[in-house]
């Protein structure tokens, strides 16, 4: 039973369960809107943090979850495995296999706890209150990452994503400062959900075109992967915030109106495209959103 797995209930209503055992429980928070859309469309957001930090119920997340719940979304905010959170784990691994390699692997492992939440959140659908066929997967930087991914696998047949129901894929994916880590320029199989990209141009954590690849991968950015969406025929937005750097992460409460008016779209049968470029006086840069990826991974380590 679904009250089984009740970890905790908070003050604010936010119920907390466990979606997966690893080597520890994994939970996910699950916020409810006071006036549900009549849809009932759930958003699942991963948080960011390079796969070395992070939390689901973050000051961010909190966020995240406020803006959303208010348009009527129930809100699903998991945790994942950060396989750089150990630094005597990544130290080892990474010098038997090389920083690619690891961090192909964080992103396989969170590939495959998102596909875990997705799977957990189909089974759990009437007991939370939302449509199994109605999900949403956002999330920022690492989390951005990671949905795109778990899409990318999903469509191409990928054994990350084997915990994720038989033909089951999410209605819409709107990743924050992502990527795609592939082999070549990415391609699908079968169709991905449509998505709305959100990418900055001068992003050099998340690259907005593309990591250099040191082994046999790289990481495509935003930019890669909208035009090979578009290439493909796939209904893609994609919204490039010129002269902005990693700040686009954390974007979605500030563009909540953009976010709803593409999920909307989608769920009403719509199949549109759209390449704008967009500036915003709010978004403002900081320190660490101008860094380089290795900059970044170098910081404490």
């Amino acid at each position: 039973m679904l009250l089984a797995a009740v970890a905790a209930q908070g003050q604010d209503g936010v119920r907390t369960y466990v979606f997966a055992e690893r080597d520890s429980a994994l939970r996910l928070d699950v916020w409810r809107p006071a006036t549900p859309r009549p849809d009932s469309a759930c958003v699942v957001a991963l948080f960011g943090g390079g796969f070395a930090i992070g939390e689901r119920d973050n000051e961010y997340q909190r966020k995240v979850a406020k803006v959303l719940t208010e348009r009527g979304f129930t809100v699903v905010s998991p945790d994942y495995r950060l396989g750089l959170k150990d630094s005597a784990m990544v130290a080892q691994y990474a010098k038997l296999s090389g920083f690619q390699t690891l961090f192909q692997w964080c992103i396989d492992i969170a590939v495959e706890d998102c596909a875990a939440v997705c799977a957990w959140v189909v089974e759990h659908a009437a007991e939370i209150g939302v449509s199994p066929q109605r999900v949403v997967l956002t999330g920022n930087s690492a989390g951005s990452i990671t949905v795109l991914q778990t899409d990318y696998c999903r469509a191409n047949g990928m054994p990350q994503v084997a915990a994720l129901p038989e033909g089951w894929k999410p209605v819409a994916v709107v990743p924050y400062a992502g990527g795609l880590m592939c082999k070549g320029k990415p391609e699908w199989n079968t169709a991905p959900a449509p998505t709305m990209i959100m990418h900055g141009t001068e992003d050099r954590i998340v690259n907005y075109k593309k990591f250099p690849k040191v082994l046999s991968h790289a990481l495509y950015g935003g930019d890669v992967v909208a035009k090979q969406m578009t290439k493909g025929g796939y209904p893609c937005w994609i919204v490039r915030f010129e002269g902005i750097g990693h700040e686009v992460a954390s974007w979605l409460p500030g563009s909540v109106d953009l976010f709803c008016a593409f999920v909307d779209q989608v769920l009403a049968g719509r199949v549109s495209s759209l390449d704008a470029t967009m500036t915003d006086s709010r978004l403002q840069p900081t320190k660490w959103t101008n860094m380089t990826v290795m900059e970044l991974y170098g910081q404490g380590r």
